[in-house]
């Protein structure tokens, strides 16, 4: 199959990490059209439209006519425009896909996405099992990230007497990051025998917030319910991951792993954030274990190949 992915921006680097696995993975030859940049994370890039030339153009006028998926992120559809190019002219006979992450717009009117979808006889793909509750037609695709790439193996942060935790939060409203400042500040005066420091990840590069979060002893994720493409970073660089998963999302979770067993650290309220945090800073050997078995899950449970082959059997079902 020749895939071709099209989105404004590159929702938390997730559509050019499906781009490379699918090709890297696969006989499957898949291609990635963005036209903006959001955040200004610097993810990598297939075809940026704002940077194509004349012949950049004709290629992704190719890519259109020979694909036979073209599978849209985000709230993009048919009707965007490429430069000239009007993508509704090379839909026919294509399979089309619609892939939901979670967009505010969306958040704030599913049941109009849903009519849409429904009346397009279009299949939809959501991020998250808690977008399942608002597109239930909907099947959810996992995101990946390349656990052997050298910033997402685990690395040793050290230890000189102070406990980092570390959050990158897109969306500070979103995240819980108040309820984690003031989490921290209760601790601080607590005799933890260690200094703690909260590093607040934002308006970085991305490889640089990578980075920053492997030098970190905890990450802490949200506490939305479900999981956040950061929680999948850190898992991998073998960190113990903070997050309020609920149930909905752990049998999810669960199915698609294939474990009960799973990695994050429970927390729903700010109390248990404080109690939580205070457990991992206090005690290395929980941490060390912990963080073992997280990255232990996502080789076995969250590979690069289990979920592209997900993702390749949903297009073969179009």
């Amino acid at each position: 199959m020749n895939i071709l992915m099209l989105t404004t921006n590159d929702p938390a680097g997730t559509a050019i990490a499906f781009t490379k696995a699918i090709n890297r993975c696969t006989g499957h030859s898949c291609r990635l059209v963005t036209t903006e940049v959001r955040y200004n994370f610097f993810f990598e890039k297939d075809l940026h439209l704002p940077a194509l030339n004349r012949d950049g153009i004709q290629e992704v006028e190719a890519l259109l006519q020979g694909a036979d998926v073209l599978h849209f992120h985000l709230l993009a559809d048919e009707h965007m425009a490429l430069g000239p190019l009007q993508v509704r002219d090379y839909v026919a006979g294509k399979r089309i896909v619609h892939h939901h992450h979670g967009h505010p717009h969306f958040r704030a009117n599913p049941e109009s996405y849903r009519q849409k979808h429904l009346r397009n006889g279009r299949r939809v793909l959501v991020s998250t099992p808690d977008l399942l509750r608002l597109l239930p037609e909907a099947v959810w695709q996992p995101n990946l990230v390349p656990l052997f790439d050298p910033l997402f193996l685990p690395q040793d942060p050290g230890w000189n007497g102070t406990a980092r935790i570390g959050h990158a939060p897109t969306r500070k409203e979103l995240k819980n990051t108040r309820e984690l400042l003031q989490a921290v500040a209760e601790l601080k005066p607590r005799p933890l025998g260690c200094d703690v420091v909260l590093d607040v990840i934002e308006n970085c590069l991305y490889r640089d917030c990578l980075k920053r979060k492997n030098r970190c002893h905890v990450v802490f994720d949200h506490m939305q319910g479900y999981y956040g493409v950061s929680s999948l970073e850190s898992l991998s660089q073998g960190k113990p991951v903070i997050a309020g998963l609920d149930a909905w999302n752990r049998r999810h979770i669960e199915d698609f792993a294939g474990t009960d067993r799973l990695p994050w650290v429970i927390a729903h309220t700010q109390d248990e954030l404080r109690n939580t945090l205070e457990r991992y800073i206090v005690d290395s050997e929980r941490r060390e274990r912990t963080g073992r078995y997280s990255r232990e899950f996502m080789e076995n449970g969250w590979s690069e190949q289990r979920v592209i082959d997900r993702l390749v059997g949903f297009y073969a079902s179009l």
